[in-house]
């Protein structure tokens, strides 16, 4: 007879609460300095798990668009590109979290981290390739408008024409809503490096902040120019 399935059970907890293993714990650092190296990974897990998600989200919209051109039953991709969005805002509120780690704790477990360091995430630089840059469009930008020329419209076209455009402009809003909730966490992330870490390299031997500005960009740059073209063509329409 199998066990009954609990709460405990069902999210593995004992498996899960045992995996947070301070660095500082096994030395004579002060209880304050344990706690805080403590928060600081579960910080990174937490994040590691919505970013699983995130993408998790992100690559079924990415196969709904290359595999079917049926956009009848395609309000679920909305529903997967705004629940990615509201996810990184999370990502982003950690953030603020993490703000209050004491510099004072930090500077006595970062040594023990080694060369360990965020930029080393899988999972971080999976989601920058899905999502692309201001340079260069991801597979989620590329899929969308792949699927848009299939259906006889432009992304150009589906832009002018607004909300008459249905599904396909519900979809360019939702790319919009996420591309700046990621813009936002690379901000953020910016912001926090540089209050903990001032000018001191990553420990990744990045150049921390400086590495951090160098990818910070606005994803969806084709999306964002026909906006301005919107505004420029109301311009001429009222004047």
């Amino acid at each position: 007879m199998t066990d009954e399935l609990t709460y405990q059970s069902y999210l593995e907890l004992d498996t899960l609460l045992s995996l947070q293993n301070p660095r500082a714990a096994g030395s004579t650092a002060v209880k304050s300095t344990v706690l805080s190296e403590q928060f600081f990974i579960i910080a990174h897990q937490s994040s590691e798990l919505w970013l699983r998600q995130i993408i998790d989200d992100v690559e079924a919209a990415v196969d709904a668009f290359t595999t079917t051109d049926d956009t009848s039953n395609a309000e679920w991709i909305v529903d997967l590109l705004q629940r990615a969005a509201e996810l990184v805002n999370v990502l982003n509120a950690q953030l603020t979290a993490l703000d209050r780690l004491p510099l004072c704790d930090f500077a006595m477990f970062r040594k023990a981290l080694g060369t360990a360091s965020g930029a080393q995430s899988e999972q971080f630089q999976r989601l920058a390739h899905l999502v692309g840059n201001a340079e260069h469009d991801g597979p989620l930008y590329e899929s969308f408008a792949a699927w848009v020329a299939r259906s006889g419209n432009t992304v150009s076209d589906v832009a002018r024409r607004g909300i008459e455009a249905g599904i396909h402009y519900r979809i360019i809003e939702a790319l919009l809503h996420l591309g700046n909730g990621y813009w936002r966490w690379q901000v953020g992330h910016i912001g926090l490096i540089t209050k903990v870490l001032g000018n001191q390299s990553g420990t990744g031997g990045t150049s921390g902040a400086d590495y951090l500005i160098g990818r910070c960009s606005l994803p969806f740059a084709e999306l964002r120019a026909l906006r301005s073209q919107a505004h420029l063509g109301l311009s001429v329409a009222t004047s």
